[in-house]
């Protein structure tokens, strides 16, 4: 009997852990960028409290859960540097318009000021600083998967 093409459940822990741990390396990298340019207060808010520090953890914690998420959907070419950082950079990319552009406005509208709803797919200064760590988020995700993987194969 042969064996079957589909990953097994701990296939997909697998898949996934190596995803969110990269995930946290490219948020705690781009969490850096967001501390710098004084956006983490903001992250924050996203469940009530102003406060950097808080920001940070429910950064990592998205980063986490999106790194997973790339996890799953990219690991079956992990082991291809190019094709995994052009799925990364993709990737950054598809989470800064789902993320900074639609979603955080629409809940900072809801926990924080009514008028971030205003701020849906609006794109000034602050949110092509924003694409830019997104797509820093993307790249360094994917290397660390790759590395994950590479590691996971030897």
């Amino acid at each position: 009997m042969s064996a079957t093409a589909h990953p097994t459940t701990s296939g997909l822990v697998s898949r996934a852990g190596s995803g969110a741990v990269a995930g946290i390396a490219g948020g705690i990298v781009f969490g850096m960028l967001m501390a710098m340019m004084g956006m983490l207060p903001m992250v924050g808010m996203l469940i009530g409290v102003d406060n950097a520090f808080v920001g940070f953890l429910v950064h990592l914690v998205n980063s986490a859960i999106i790194g997973a998420v790339f996890g799953l959907l990219a690991y079956g070419i992990a082991d291809k540097i190019g094709p995994v950082l052009g799925a990364g950079m993709v990737y950054g990319v598809v989470w800064w318009v789902l993320g900074a552009l639609l979603l955080m406005p629409l809940w900072l509208s809801v926990t924080a000021d009514p008028m971030m709803k205003d701020m849906v797919f609006v794109i000034e200064k602050d949110q092509w600083l924003s694409l830019m760590g997104h797509a820093i988020f993307g790249l360094i995700t994917a290397a660390v998967l790759y590395g994950l993987r590479r590691r996971a194969r030897s």
